[in-house]
């Protein structure tokens, strides 16, 4: 019984929210009752509690609205207010879905009437070079606010806190003692030649959007977003593409879906052809081997990010293993994309 209890539980709103929600349904007059919402909670959420709300109309379409309820101890991994000011500056432009109320430990929004794409969009063509395009557009944003790059501060951030709070045995199996020289290394090897933009940091299919009338895409979630290299995030982008979290076993990535160098050269085509001209064949390869090196720090940023999550989150999700793939991938890429032939003091997973 425990078990349910605590499910229903996890799929109650706060009372705040649901004031909230009543009132605005209260200015609605297509609305049956203010007081009748359903709630749906959102399945695929990792860091967040996402719920849709639903009430019954006088017209065929139903009102919704998202009600998005922040996790606990996430406040780890980015600055909870810097990602509010950029949902709020993305709703004003137009960009996003419209922020429509907040509470202590949450917000509600728009519900765009687009759908959340799949693992497999990221691999149709067409919407790829949708996705390229709204891509090259987020990283144009000129977002208030200093534009410094965050990544290499997040990554030794990220790093202290894997130390503290792993257990002696977790920092050795996971060679978080080795980690440290390795950010150093690349953050020289990587920082001396690149272009920076408003980075979304975390561009997986659950946060890019289609209206599939208009072929409108929506990117949403920004709680990672920042300015950083852009190779960084389209690297995070082809990173994704070797995940679907909609399986049996989420945490499980399959680095054969990582798209080969055809499909990464299409992408970045389309990508820098949005600047209105068409790239050179040795500035489109340089863009190419760019995104390629950073894949590193992304898995390094990911790999951290599971182990801290492991400890921090409750959401259903084996983190750790999930950590011990990227962490895995580090070392085995780094070798033929920087050159250094170094061993993997990743032990493999038992289980």
């Amino acid at each position: 019984m425990g078990s349910v209890e605590n499910e229903k539980k996890k799929d109650r709103l706060p009372s705040e929210a649901t004031k909230i929600l009543q009132s605005l349904a209260s200015g609605w007059d297509d609305i049956i009752d203010p007081n009748a919402l359903q709630v749906i909670r959102v399945k695929g959420a990792m860091t967040n509690q996402v719920f849709q709300i639903k009430w019954p109309t006088r017209t065929e379409r139903s009102r919704k609205v998202l009600v998005r309820i922040y996790g606990e101890g996430v406040d780890i991994f980015f600055d909870r207010e810097n990602e509010i000011r950029t949902f709020e500056f993305m709703s004003k432009m137009g960009r996003g879905p419209r922020l429509l109320g907040r509470f202590s430990n949450g917000r509600i929004e728009e519900f765009i009437h687009a759908r959340t794409l799949s693992a497999a969009d990221l691999r149709d063509p067409e919407t790829s070079a949708l996705i390229a395009t709204k891509m090259k557009e987020f990283h144009n944003l000129d977002m208030p606010g200093p534009k410094t790059v965050l990544l290499w501060d997040r990554l030794r951030n990220y790093l202290s806190v894997a130390k503290r709070m792993s257990s002696t045995e977790e920092a050795r199996d996971f060679g978080l003692n080795l980690i440290e020289e390795e950010l150093s290394f690349l953050e020289n090897a990587l920082s001396s030649d690149h272009l920076t933009g408003f980075c979304h940091n975390d561009l997986q299919y659950g946060n890019i959007m289609i209206d599939e009338e208009t072929s409108y895409i929506t990117i949403i979630d920004y709680e990672y977003a920042c300015y950083n290299p852009i190779a960084y995030d389209i690297a995070n982008h082809f990173c994704e593409m070797a995940a679907d979290y909609h399986t049996e076993t989420p945490h499980l990535m399959d680095y054969s879906k990582y798209p080969g160098y055809d499909e990464r050269k299409r992408f970045l085509r389309v990508y820098l052809s949005c600047s209105g001209k068409e790239p050179s064949d040795s500035e489109l390869e340089h863009l190419i081997q760019e995104v390629e090196k950073y894949t590193l720090a992304n898995h390094l940023f990911w790999g951290l990010w599971g182990l801290i999550s492991e400890l921090v989150n409750e959401i259903d999700f084996n983190y750790k293993e999930y950590a011990r793939q990227r962490f895995q991938q580090y070392w085995l890429r780094k070798p033929e994309l920087l050159g250094f032939s170094t061993s993997s003091p990743i032990r493999a997973n038992s289980t």
